[in-house]
């Protein structure tokens, strides 16, 4: 079973912009949602994967992803639940740790939220001076959440 360990913050600043290694071209979409679980698909660099997700909207939950057929993934973008999501996801390293910073568009244009996954626990005070408030179990603020209900409200 795989677990994914993640911390959610909304980003403060664009600091961060001077760090970013690498930029990833996402979309995804839902294809199952529910209390505590999901069904994504992700198509980034031109491949597809397919994610289950299980747990409340916690720091750690189950997670299982398979690789699906390009061609298939499109064909099952008909069957989408709310919106796709498109983001530029830009990899940065700060004190050692990956931070994977969302950069939105389309109708969820303006939010920038950034991902650590790791099972440590990170000091406030080693994390980057441009991360904001942190988002971590905040459902409003998941993938799957903005997919249906689009930007919350604080967020607007």
């Amino acid at each position: 079973m795989a677990k994914e360990t993640e911390r959610k913050f909304l980003v403060a600043s664009d600091a961060w912009r001077g760090e970013a290694a690498e930029v990833l071209t996402i979309r995804q979409f839902y294809l199952f949602i529910g209390p505590d679980r999901s069904l994504r698909v992700r198509l980034k660099e031109g491949r597809a994967t397919l994610a289950l997700k299980f747990g409340a909207h916690v720091r750690v939950r189950d997670e299982y992803e398979y690789s699906v057929p390009l061609a298939e993934a499109r064909q099952m973008e008909a069957f989408a639940l709310g919106s796709i999501i498109e983001k530029a996801r830009h990899l940065v390293r700060h004190h050692g740790y990956l931070y994977e910073v969302d950069v939105f568009a389309g109708s969820l244009s303006g939010l920038v939220i950034a991902e650590l996954e790791t099972a440590e626990a990170v000091a406030d005070e080693d994390l980057p001076p441009w991360l904001g408030l942190e988002i971590t179990g905040e459902p409003a603020y998941y993938n799957a959440s903005l997919a249906v209900d689009g930007l919350p409200e604080c967020a607007e």
